[in-house]
Formats: structure tokens, sequence, C-alpha cells
């Protein structure tokens, strides 16, 4: 989906196809054909973004055949598709039965890291759209705290290989003339948690190919508060490549135990869930929800906040709730100014079926309903903020 801003400039509005589980490219297709092109039709739009994922075996596949690569090209055309951003956080068993912590690997002291990476950039460069140029990627915020911090040489491998992939985003855009730019996610628990974690890194490399993505689930888990966050990033000349629509689960008693009962419901074995809680100490959290509902590893004094990424239309049954107005502010701050701070943005609820039991979509139907929901709410808060929505 396509908004023209009041400045003249196309913003993009897609959804993250890590929902859909698909390690080959023949399940990508598989994706295309039974999730992404029925949300087209529900939307009633001649032309759908989505923010694709490529696990290694399907980008592997497209980097060795360039057959398929055009084949892939032309059924997204097909099928009113369009690609201008790819999520490159998840290297591989995204749809596993358990992820949690496997999600973090390779990271950025890898080598296969940098590899992935510069095959997805590579990729993404064929499947803009022909009259897009710009494109961006999202990847993991260097590491997963542990072991990277005990690693006196860790940091500075991290950051050779940002700028090796930095000169590799340039002679790329020299050769295709398509600019693809690359954010690092912030998320709680990794080396980089939070969007101000992210300024001295990022800094350090020096290169407007290689800034932030936002995550608003993340961005609101960590209790930040949007405006403030978008800029100090805008004052250190961090650029925010992408951003991620998501909103986090929030319990604003955590104390009473009808709280704790509720969010109980969310502890599911797939994906981590982090817990923080924001103290007149500081920011306070476990690894995942299981540990702060069990027991007494979190101060439950002040709100708790989760980071599950709840469907963005459908909050939780009190007396749980989202951090849907997180998402709003940041929105507002990103694209309801005089430019916008980015102009790629990605609904990226990838948990619908780790939700409980009740709140799942027990068919294909039922899924796809639920994200062209996520996406009608998003097009009416652009639409809110003064932007157009293109055919």
């Amino acid at each position: 989906m396509r908004f023209r801003h009041p400045d003249g400039s196309t913003v993009h509005l897609a959804y993250c196809t890590n929902v859909h589980p698909a390690e080959t490219l023949d399940g990508v297709r598989t994706q295309l054909r039974d999730h992404c092109e029925p949300v087209r039709r529900r939307l009633g739009r001649d032309r759908l973004g989505i923010g694709l994922w490529l696990a290694k075996d399907a980008a592997n596949t497209l980097i060795n055949e360039p057959a398929q690569l055009r084949s892939l090209r032309g059924e997204l055309d097909r099928r009113g598709l369009e690609v201008v951003t790819l999520n490159g956080f998840p290297y591989e068993g995204f749809g596993a039965e358990e992820v949690k912590y496997r999600v973090y690997k390779p990271d950025w002291t890898d080598p296969e890291r940098l590899a992935h990476t510069t095959d997805l950039a590579r990729l993404l460069a064929t499947l803009l759209p022909e009259d897009v140029t710009e494109g961006t990627v999202s990847t993991l915020p260097i590491a997963w705290r542990t072991p990277y911090a005990d690693d006196p040489e860790a940091a500075r491998t991290a950051h050779t290989a940002l700028v090796t992939l930095a000169e590799r985003l340039d002679a790329l855009a020299e050769l295709t003339g398509k600019s693809i730019r690359i954010g690092l996610e912030p998320e709680p628990g990794c080396t980089i948690e939070t969007t101000a974690d992210a300024i001295a890194p990022l800094a350090a490399v020096g290169h407007h190919r290689i800034g932030i993505c936002v995550d608003t689930c993340h961005l609101a888990t960590s209790f930040e508060d949007p405006v403030t966050a978008l800029d100090a990033l805008a004052a250190a000349g961090i650029p925010v490549a992408k951003t991620q629509l998501s909103a986090a689960l929030h319990a604003e008693h955590p104390h009473l135990p009808e709280v704790r009962t509720a969010l109980a419901a969310f502890a599911e074995p797939r994906f981590l869930h982090q817990t923080r809680t924001l103290t007149t100490h500081g920011l306070r959290g476990t690894d995942d929800l299981e540990e702060a509902v069990s027991g007494r590893a979190l101060p439950d004094g002040t709100p708790w906040r989760a980071h599950f990424h709840v469907p963005l239309h459908a909050p939780p049954a009190p007396p749980l709730t989202s951090t849907l107005p997180v998402l709003g502010a940041a929105l507002t701050r990103l694209v309801g100014g005089a430019r916008p701070l980015t102009r790629h943005l990605e609904v990226e609820t990838y948990t619908w079926q780790a939700l409980p039991a009740e709140l799942r979509p027990r068919t294909r139907a039922q899924l796809a309903d639920g994200i062209a929901a996520e996406l009608t709410l998003a097009r009416d808060l652009l639409v809110d903020l003064g932007l157009k929505e293109l055919p």
C-alpha cells in the first residue's frame, strides 16, 4: 500500500510475512498464493506491500539461481504484490516449535550474518518495483547481550562487519541504481536494547546506509518515550530506515492475582517474551514472561510490559491491554510532520499462532481477516495524519 505524504514523497505500508512459516523458496511461493494475495483481495486493493522474510535456504536458492529470482519477481507482479523491504532478522527456523534464543544467531560477530545480509540486499535490489529506487532490510541489533558482553573483541568484529556491509551497499547502488539501507532493530535483552543504545555504535559506523529499524513493540516494552527517542536519533543524525508497527502486552497492576493469571496465558514455548518494568531505580526485566509471572523475579509495584506482538486492532481483554498508544505517538512523529522521518512502514504481528488458544485464528481465512484488519487500522492512522492513500 502506498501513501502520498503532504511533502510529495511516497510512504510504503506493508505487512511482514514472517507470520507465515517458510524456509524454502517453494514455501515462499505458497505464502504468496495462500496468504498474501488473499489479504490484498480482502482490502480491495490492486497492490499490496509485503515485508518479505527470506530464510537462509530460500535466499540461497534465489542467489544461486537467477531464473528463480526473475520468476519470483514476475509472480509478485501477477499477484498484485510488491516488496520494498525485507525482514532480515530471523536467519532460519522462525516457524520452529521453539525459537527463543535461537533467533539471535548468527549474530554480527559471525561472518555468516554479513554474508546473508549482503545476499538479502542484492535480492531486494532486483525485487524492488520498477518505479522504486530505495529498499530497506531490518536486522538484529548486533547480538544477544551474552556472551557478547564478555568478549572484548566482539564489538570490534561487529563494527568491522557493518562497515564492510556499508561498502558493499555503496557498490550495489553504483551497479544497480538501487539504494538499499539496513536498519538495526533494538530489542530487549540484546546488545542494543533501546534506541539510545543504538546511537553510539551507529555513529561509529558513520554511514547513511546503516541506520535503525524502530519496532514500536520493542520501544514500548523498554518504556521509551517515542518522541524523545526519535528526536534523539534525529539529533544524532541516525536515519530511521524503516519502522515496524507493533504493539506490546501491557499490565497496569501486575501485583493483582487476576492480572498474573491473565499474563500467564500469554507465556508460551515458541518465542521469547522479554518483560520489563520501569521503577524509580530504572528499568528492570526478565528474559521471558514465564519467569516474571511465576515468582518474584520482577518488581510488581509499577506496570509491566511484555515483548509479545499482540494484534493491532484487537487488544487483549481486561485486565490487560496493549501499547497501541505508543505506536500512535511514534507514527505521528515519524510521518506526521513536514517531512517523513521514514518511508517504509511494516506491520509485524508474527505471534498470531502463539496467542492464547481462544484468540488464535483457526483457519487461513481467519488469519487473512486479522492481517487485513491490522492493515486497515494502520491505513486509517496514516490518513488521519494527512497522508493520502494511492491506488
